[in-house]
């Protein structure tokens, strides 16, 4: 199927970051959804009670379809709300390819080459499409597949014909990957790790908004964002993060479709990163 593009669609699509050049439409406000229901527990006494309470009044009023999912090692802490929903991962998905390129290379006992390192570099740090479809298409779909089974990532269908920001995620799997890149394991080495997390903390500025909002001072942020625009469910806004200090080690998911603006997506997220940042420093 051939897309025809204007020259000011490629400009914004470049421009945003978000994987696919795809001309913006406006897409009708849906409707209010009715009010979420999080499901929350904890190790931590009354901490399940207050993030449930605090993530849903987060949520109250907002349109579209929102999705969440935290982690908190430190208080064996998990929230979820429709962590298996599926969303066009729109650049989300870098972290997955870059896991992908790390855990192919411990395979055949290499490191990356500075070419690779550039891309990846790139990929991350500034979204930058082109690095991440020349990554992708070096991979191939076999090595992906095989990393997101390694990874036990089993709801996230990567995007067919070289279409990367259609890959279709979940909080389910992103949280999952997220705990890859925070603790040893199996599918990913201690460098590999720490090379992710050394990119994801090192995002320009004006792309390190969403889950970080309102991390305390003083807590390590890491930080991946994702945004697209198409004809049906408006903007997907995406932001996938980790965050350790405080006492606390954990990872956020928040993924939102159904968005009018972009901006208003990015205020969906941090209203809810906001809370639960703010409950467990209190914690």
């Amino acid at each position: 199927m051939t897309h025809r593009i204007s020259r000011r669609a490629r400009v914004l699509g470049a421009g945003i970051g978000a994987g696919m050049l795809i001309p913006m439409v406006a897409a009708a406000a849906p409707a209010v959804a009715a009010t979420p229901q999080v499901s929350c527990t904890s190790a931590k006494a009354g901490l399940a009670t207050k993030l449930q309470r605090d993530i849903t009044a987060a949520l109250a009023n907002r349109t579209g379809t929102i999705a969440v999912g935290l982690y908190d090692r430190s208080t064996k802490t998990t929230c979820s709300l429709r962590s298996s929903t599926a969303y066009d991962s729109a650049s989300v998905v870098k972290v997955t390819v870059l896991a992908t390129l790390l855990w192919d290379a411990k395979k055949h006992n290499r490191y990356l080459t500075q070419r690779e390192a550039d891309l990846a570099k790139a990929m991350i740090t500034k979204s930058d499409n082109a690095s991440t479809s020349t990554l992708w298409r070096q991979l191939g779909l076999t090595k992906i597949k095989g990393f997101l089974t390694a990874a036990g990532m089993t709801q996230t269908k990567p995007g067919a014909d070289g279409y990367w920001g259609l890959t279709q995620i979940t909080v389910r799997d992103e949280q999952k990957l997220l705990a890859l890149t925070t603790a040893k394991n199996s599918v990913l080495s201690d460098n590999a790790r720490a090379y992710i997390l050394k990119l994801m903390g090192q995002v320009i500025s004006s792309q390190r908004w969403g889950t970080p909002a309102g991390a305390p001072a003083g807590v390590a942020v890491h930080v991946k964002n994702g945004w697209l625009s198409r004809a049906t469910h408006g903007w997907r806004v995406h932001s996938v993060g980790t965050f350790k200090g405080g006492g606390h080690d954990y990872t956020i998911t928040v993924l939102t479709h159904g968005n009018s603006t972009m901006q208003y997506g990015i205020n969906t997220i941090q209203a809810v990163a906001k809370v639960i940042h703010k409950d467990l420093a209190a914690s």
